[in-house]
């Protein structure tokens, strides 16, 4: 996967926990590499799987799971968007199911989907289509790092902080007290 993501800006690279996760590599990437990591992926021949957000006190993260049918290991991309402007880069071009799943994420979230050829409501009626039903309030957001698996890190780059820990107790894995 290394070479794979080679040359690309990365926030965060880490060799999942397939038994746990499901993952064989996750990756944290700014929108703007997002396309060219896709690009990738479907040039060594991974499909898109679904695409989905999490709404999290850090913002959206939008979740890509990859797979391929004859190398194991699930590739999950993930991108944070802000709450206030949650727009992500479309790659419904390259991959067609993608199309389909960005428009459910703007459904239920909201995250808008930079050139998306279809980005018409999907599963929300039309005349509700800004409910975003999957939205939380500010006060019923956890943190990113705190719900999802770090796995063993690879690469951070060092302005990354999703997974440090606030406290040494924390950090010790004993959490907040």
């Amino acid at each position: 996967m290394d070479a794979l993501l080679k040359g690309l800006k990365l926030d965060y690279l880490a060799r999942g926990d397939f038994a746990k996760t499901g993952q064989a590599w996750v990756a944290f990437l700014p929108g703007a590499s997002l396309v060219r990591a896709s690009e990738r992926l479907l040039k060594a021949d991974y499909y898109i799987e679904d695409v989905c957000a999490v709404d999290c006190v850090e913002g959206y993260v939008v979740v890509y799971h990859f797979d391929h049918f004859e190398k194991p290991g699930r590739v999950t991309l993930k991108v944070i968007v802000p709450h206030a402007a949650p727009n992500v880069p479309s790659i419904a071009h390259l991959f067609d199911g993608a199309e389909w799943h960005e428009r459910e994420t703007r459904d239920f979230h909201g995250v808008q989907f930079i050139g998306n050829p279809n980005f018409v409501p999907l599963l929300i009626d039309p005349e509700m289509a800004d409910c975003f039903p999957l939205r939380k309030e500010e006060k019923s957001r956890s943190s990113a790092g705190k719900i999802m698996a770090p796995g063993e890190v690879v690469f951070c780059d060092p302005a990354f902080t999703l997974f440090v820990a606030d406290s040494p107790a924390e950090a010790a894995g004993e959490g907040a007290k």
